[in-house]
C-alpha cells in the first residue's frame, strides 16, 4: 500500500535513541507510513545503528536522507522536499514516547486540519525536566500566543507537528535556523484560515545525547513569528500576505 505518511527524522548522532525511537513507531503506527532519516553526515552514529537493526522498523521502510547542508533546519527541510506522501509528520529522534499519538495526528488530518500540533499543555499532555530558561520562554510563548493572540494552538514551538500536503507544497519557509520553520507554518496556516489540531503528547528532557535546541541563538527567529501571529489578530493582516511558494501543478 502506498504510504500515506512520511515521518521526518532530523538526527545528529542519534544512534543511541534511534532504534527505540524506530521500534516504537513499528509497534505503534497503523497507517502505511516511511521513515526519512535526514542526516548531515556520512559518518554520522546514526546510519549504522539503523542498518545494523533491521527488526526495530519491521513494516515500516526507513530511507536515509543527505542534507545537503548542515543543521537541524537544513535536514528537515530535505526531508520535506523528499517527501510525497499526504501527510508529513517531523518527529525527534530522541522520542521514544509519543509513537502511539501519531495515528490520531493522522485522524485529525483526515478530517480536515491542515496542521496538528503535538501539544505538552493541553490535558493528557505533559513537560517534565525541561531547564527553567527554556521552560520559562515557551510556557510564556505559549500561554500568550494562545490567549491573547488568539493562535488555536497550545503548544506552537514544539518541533513535533504534522503538516498536509497543502502546507509543504504551499507555504514559502523563509525562516533558516533550527526549529523555527514549525511555528511559521503554524502561524502563517493560521493567517490563511486554515484548520489547526492538537493531540496531548509528552515530553521529557532527553536521555542520551545532545539536544540541538538553542533557546538564546533562536529567540530572535522565534520573535519574527511571535509577532506575526499578533499582527493577524489585531493588525487584521490578510490571508494575501501570506508568503506562497511558485504555484505549480497540484498545489493547492
Amino acid at each position: 500500500m502506498p504510504s500515506q505518511l512520511d515521518i521526518v527524522i532530523p538526527v545528529y548522532n542519534e544512534g543511541d535513541n534511534i532504534v527505540g525511537v524506530l521500534r516504537g513507531l513499528s509497534q505503534n503506527v497503523k497507517t502505511p507510513a516511511r521513515v526519512l532519516i535526514c542526516y548531515d553526515h556520512p559518518d554520522d552514529d546514526t546510519l549504522p545503528a539503523v542498518r545494523a537493526n533491521p527488526d526495530a522498523h519491521q513494516g515500516i521502510p526507513v530511507e536515509f536522507v543527505r542534507n545537503p547542508s548542515r543543521g537541524a533546519h537544513a535536514a528537515i527541510m530535505a526531508g520535506f522536499a523528499a517527501s510525497t506522501a499526504p501527510l508529513v509528520v517531523v518527529y525527534p529522534a530522541d522520542d521514544d514516547f509519543n509513537p502511539g499519538i501519531i495515528d490520531k495526528m493522522v485522524e485529525q488530518a483526515r478530517q480536515g486540519c491542515d496542521v496538528v500540533c503535538a501539544s505538552r499543555f493541553i490535558p493528557g499532555g505533559t513537560m517534565q525536566g525541561c531547564p527553567l530558561l527554556k521552560a520559562t520562554l515557551v510556557r510564556g510563548a505559549a500561554f500568550t500566543l494562545h490567549h491573547i493572540a488568539r493562535l488555536p494552538a497550545h503548544d506552537p514551538t514544539s518541533g513535533f507537528r504534522l503538516f498536509s500536503r497543502r502546507v509543504i507544497e504551499n507555504l514559502q519557509v523563509e525562516s533558516d535556523q533550527g526549529f523555527t520553520y514549525s511555528i511559521e507554518l503554524l502561524v502563517k496556516a493560521h493567517r490563511l484560515g486554515w484548520r489547526i489540531g492538537e493531540v496531548p503528547a509528552l515530553w521529557f528532557e532527553r536521555k542520551h545525547g545532545t539536544s540541538r535546541f538553542r533557546v538564546l541563538k533562536w529567540l530572535p527567529a522565534y520573535l519574527r513569528w511571535y509577532g506575526y501571529a499578533f499582527a493577524t489578530t489585531f493588525l487584521r493582516r490578510p490571508p494575501e500576505s501570506v508568503t506562497r511558494k511558485p504555484q505549480t501543478h497540484g498545489a493547492g
